[in-house]
């Protein structure tokens, strides 16, 4: 059935999985195109655009994806990861406090809120967010090194090595600097 939205859609995904990145953009536009209403092919048509670096592109289909779905966090901790892009660290903040608020389950978004807390040097939110990612995961390598990183920067070096050595052994690629 070439008029199959789901189809397409999926093989929009597998295409993008393998590395056919053009092959991918095309079967998610055909599910768009037949579905102006498929958030979820919008939001991986813009992740495409995100990792080729046209954020311009990803930022309007993250953008188009909400104003279908204003609850969809996956496309609000979207946005978060273009406005961090873009240096602006305090409304990537407000994109993912909107994520969490809608699923505060949603492991990404307080891992990206910890490095936004972060980069405004705000490291008493910054610990907090990632004890709370590690708190959701606490076998996720990303999670403990936001949690070290954001402890060192508050002066907590002692659990801060504990949370880089928990990292390292979950399989993080620890910076050696550290």
């Amino acid at each position: 059935n070439p008029d199959n939205i789901i189809a397409h859609h999926k093989l929009g995904l597998v295409y993008r999985q393998l590395g056919r990145v053009d092959e991918a953009i095309r079967e998610l536009e055909r599910a768009i195109e037949l579905d102006d209403q498929s958030m979820e092919s919008y939001i991986n048509l813009g992740a495409i655009f995100f990792d080729r670096g046209d954020i311009d592109r990803a930022l309007e289909l993250n953008e188009k994806a909400l104003s279908i779905s204003p609850k969809m966090a996956e496309a609000h901790v979207n946005i978060g990861l273009i406005r961090q892009q873009q240096k602006d660290a305090r409304a990537a903040v407000e994109c993912y406090d909107k994520a969490v608020q809608i699923d505060p389950q949603l492991l990404t978004a307080w891992i990206n809120l910890t490095s936004a807390y972060t980069m405004l040097e705000e490291d008493d939110k910054a610990v907090e967010a990632a004890r709370h990612a590690v708190t959701l995961e606490p076998d996720n390598s990303m999670a403990r090194n936001n949690l070290a990183v954001a402890l060192y920067f508050s002066g907590e070096y002692a659990e801060a090595m504990q949370n880089m050595e928990k990292a390292k052994e979950l399989g993080y690629s620890v910076d050696p600097r550290f």
